[in-house]
């Protein structure tokens, strides 16, 4: 028979959770960390089982953070399901599950938070305004909390892995940043937990989003190196799926996300598309062809 692993541990607070960790690190062993806001889906699980595969202890955190959302975003609708989450934890092998409140994790008084920088700025941080300084400020704290020595992101949220990794290495966080593929349903859209807002009929038109990376790669693959040009293409294949808003669909240095006008090096499609009331993103990485 085949062993089975120990049962989920789940734990609330900082305290329970250096006393459980703490021997761990001194035994030498090597501690994962997949930082999550929950309602997990098979992205978040491929992360799992990556952490667990690679490292002696697995821990995911759960907590729905509300420092990186806006006043007018999604917080008290963002979707909650404990209870699976943790059954979908438990059949993956995770040693523990970290599910603080916001009394621990911003107790009365708190008032420290990270200034992010520069590649913080486009993009998301055009749109959402805050949205990196929460993000930073949590990441940093649940590093802090856990002290794991990997930790494990997802591509699909690129411009966060960057942030994050610019402050691990600023800040000296002696973590290494492990960023995993993007996890794709059938049709190409890329897993996330705002999925569950669209109806059928608006998650059959957020195809249009892998529709229009996919025609990027094409464009490049056929010579074509005018950003502008393949940016205008992406966005006449999202407009198709009347009605949606575009907030941005643009070619950038995946290093520093500053603007491309010609693709002659891997660059980064990003996009954030507004289906119904559901705010999307994906990217892609394009490799322009081989000059000779």
């Amino acid at each position: 028979m085949t062993p089975q692993s120990p049962p989920l541990q789940r734990i609330n607070t900082v305290l329970e959770l250096r006393r459980v960790l703490d021997p761990v690190r001194l035994a030498g062993r090597t501690i994962g960390l997949v930082p999550t806001m929950g309602a997990l889906h098979e992205g978040h699980l491929s992360l799992v089982r990556a952490c667990r595969a690679e490292c002696d202890v697995a821990v995911v955190s759960i907590y729905v953070n509300p420092s990186q959302f806006g006043p007018n975003e999604d917080l008290a609708r963002y979707p909650r399901s404990l209870e699976a989450d943790l059954a979908a934890l438990a059949d993956c092998g995770t040693d523990l599950a970290f599910v603080p409140t916001s009394e621990e994790v911003y107790p009365p008084g708190y008032s420290t938070w990270v200034e992010v920088g520069p590649v913080a700025r486009p993009l998301e941080g055009e749109c959402r305004p805050g949205h990196f300084r929460g993000v930073a400020t949590i990441v940093l704290k649940l590093l802090n909390m856990v002290g794991p020595q990997i930790a494990y992101f997802g591509q699909k949220d690129f411009q966060q892995a960057l942030v994050i990794r610019r402050l691990v290495e600023d800040l000296n966080v002696p973590v290494e940043i492990r960023v995993l593929p993007t996890v794709r349903e059938a049709d190409g859209l890329a897993m996330s937990s705002r999925n569950r807002y669209l109806s059928p009929e608006e998650r059959g038109r957020a195809a249009v989003l892998f529709k229009s990376l996919r025609l990027a790669k094409d464009l490049i693959a056929r010579g074509e190196t005018n950003a502008a040009a393949i940016a205008t293409k992406m966005r006449e294949v999202i407009l198709s799926a009347n009605p949606a808003r575009i907030d941005y669909a643009a070619l950038v240095d995946p290093e520093t996300l500053e603007p491309l006008q010609e693709v002659r090096r891997p660059t980064l499609a990003a996009l954030a598309v507004v289906i119904g009331r559901t705010r999307l993103i994906d990217n892609c990485l394009l490799e322009p062809l081989a000059a000779g």
